[in-house]
């Protein structure tokens, strides 16, 4: 089957989809949208690797957000190993929910032995920063000295300033954009300023829904609108933009479909 959109980061299997989760997956595969379905701790990567065995069009990453647990990471390593699994994360730092420095040692810790197992395994990282871009930044340059190549990254939900963008762009990061460019004036600039090659669509589900869904749970299918919002804001053809994401994500997470 041809597929035409990909969210690359979303979580069909949070509760917010318990219900309908099965309908939801199905309505994905007829709206011809791949996924990747993002773990935030090892259950929920767990689940993220579940959904991906049973649909074709369903890719996992797996890792520990910066703001939970990390006490069972040695866990990690088997389930990244795994076919399904695309890339690590999400993981990164939080900054703005976790005020304390004693804090941002833990999660640097914890962000250290995902980028350990990114290089080992040559998957990208799925990155969460929130007012840690410039320390991520930093932290990721320094392991880019060693690493060449092997580490690669995608900053989800990036809403950094152009300075960011352009420090995570030049170590050939991608920036992957959700529904908020379709309400929200504020990143316009960056979305304009990426090259093409190095943008990703997401809709970072069940949250962050794009207009005109505004108000609902939002869906990996609906990630079609963002796809129309980086086409209307760069002022570039959606056909166009739509191909080009979808490759880019294609080869980012080496997607065998």
């Amino acid at each position: 089957m041809e597929y035409k959109y990909i969210d690359t980061h979303g979580h069909l299997q949070f509760e917010d989809y318990d219900t309908d989760r099965e309908l939801e997956i199905k309505k994905m595969k007829e709206a011809e949208t791949l996924g990747i379905v993002v773990g935030v701790d090892i259950d929920s990567s767990k689940q993220a690797i579940k959904l991906a065995e049973e649909n074709e069009h369903l890719f996992a990453c797996v890792g520990i957000h910066p703001t939970h647990n990390g006490e069972h990471i040695d866990e990690l390593e088997e389930l990244v190993k795994h076919e399904k699994v695309v890339a690590i994360g999400e993981c990164g730092l939080d900054f703005f929910r976790s005020p304390k420095e004693v804090e941002w040692e833990k999660q640097k810790k914890l962000f250290d032995r995902q980028i350990d197992l990114a290089i080992k395994y040559e998957k990208p990282l799925m990155i969460h920063a929130r007012s840690a871009n410039k320390e991520i930044a930093e932290i990721l340059r320094e392991r880019k000295k060693e690493a060449g190549d092997k580490l690669m990254a995608n900053l989800h939900f990036f809403t950094g300033t152009m300075e960011e963008a352009k420090a995570f762009l030049d170590m050939g990061f991608t920036l992957s954009f959700s529904g908020v460019i379709t309400f929200a004036r504020d990143y316009d600039e960056v979305v304009r300023f990426a090259p093409s090659s190095h943008i990703l669509t997401e809709t970072d589900s069940p949250y962050a829904t794009p207009i005109p869904f505004r108000g609902k749970r939002n869906n990996p299918r609906f990630v079609s609108e963002v796809v129309t919002a980086l086409a209307r804001i760069r002022e570039e053809d959606e056909e166009e933009i739509r191909e080009i994401v979808l490759n880019n994500a294609k080869r980012v997470f080496k997607l065998k479909i």
